[in-house]
């Protein structure tokens, strides 16, 4: 049976979030039914293209993620894969109006990290479109449900909130990509040399504007989305304020991380505005 097919490669994308984020696992559940596994459909895609370019050192990353790319756009094609995750992909794609330009931004991006690459302005913010915007924008056609009016009003803060998402990415993990991977991702700045208050500070600053231009967003979302989106905005804005109240010597030392006591606490506290209309 087909849907027996199709509900088992879902539950592939259920573990494959629940294994890799308890942020986005905890966040998804704040959803309604409906928009769940949509949200681990998309999840799974992007954490797995991510896996190939980000860990798979003893092989070789650029022949798997040629392979990965390539079995993506069939998948597409024919409506449905042997791989469980490009399956689920490929369904959520085709329901909710997904855009293939929106699908190879993303491919570029991540292509762009099989190379040891210091980011100018231009090709940082090329790298955060493909690799956070865009996945912030494959969510918004799920929650839209092919409204495209709401989808066109919802895009610029939609945007905002995965560029901010994935520059707290950023320096949260800036050791690691710079001493592991030969990554530096924010533009002018020399990790080499150093990583001092004032250079920390010019990135905050910017992560903050997209965080409030995010928020607008948020509050204009569909009823069973809302909750959900502001849940993952509230765990990535306690970790930012958590980096941001850290010195630079000691971000560039140590992963900062929120618990996921305080991340069971920051879900239960956007139910609550949510019940209470305080959204």
């Amino acid at each position: 049976m087909l849907s027996l097919y199709r509900h088992t490669n879902i539950e592939c994308s259920r573990i494959i979030t629940r294994n890799y984020s308890t942020s986005f696992s905890m966040g998804i559940l704040a959803f309604d039914k409906k928009f769940r596994d949509p949200i681990y459909a998309i999840y799974a895609f992007v954490r797995y293209a991510d896996e190939i370019v980000d860990t798979f050192h003893d092989y070789n990353k650029e022949e798997l993620f040629k392979e990965f790319s390539l079995d993506t756009w069939n998948a597409i094609e024919r409506g449905i894969s042997l791989n469980p995750v490009l399956d689920s992909f490929q369904k959520i794609v085709s329901e909710y109006g997904i855009g293939r330009d929106l699908i190879q931004a993303f491919l570029n991006s991540m292509a762009m990290d099989l190379q040891d690459i210091e980011y100018a302005e231009n090709s940082y913010h090329t790298y955060i479109y493909g690799s956070a915007e865009v996945v912030g924008l494959m969510c918004l056609r799920v929650f839209c449900a092919r409204n495209n009016e709401l989808y066109d009003r919802l895009k610029p803060a939609a945007r905002h909130l995965g560029a901010a998402f994935q520059k707290v990415n950023f320096l949260r993990d800036i050791r690691d990509d710079y001493q592991n991977r030969g990554r530096t991702y924010f533009p002018g700045v020399d990790l080499g040399i150093h990583f001092d208050q004032r250079a920390k500070n010019a990135i905050e600053a910017d992560i903050e504007e997209d965080f409030r231009k995010a928020y607008e967003g948020i509050r204009q979302l569909p009823h069973g989305s809302r909750t959900g989106v502001l849940t993952a905005y509230r765990f990535y804005l306690n970790l930012f304020r958590k980096i941001r109240r850290t010195e630079p010597s000691r971000v560039m030392e140590t992963r900062i991380r929120i618990s996921n006591l305080e991340k069971a606490a920051l879900l239960a506290g956007s139910v609550l505005s949510h019940r209470l209309s305080w959204l």
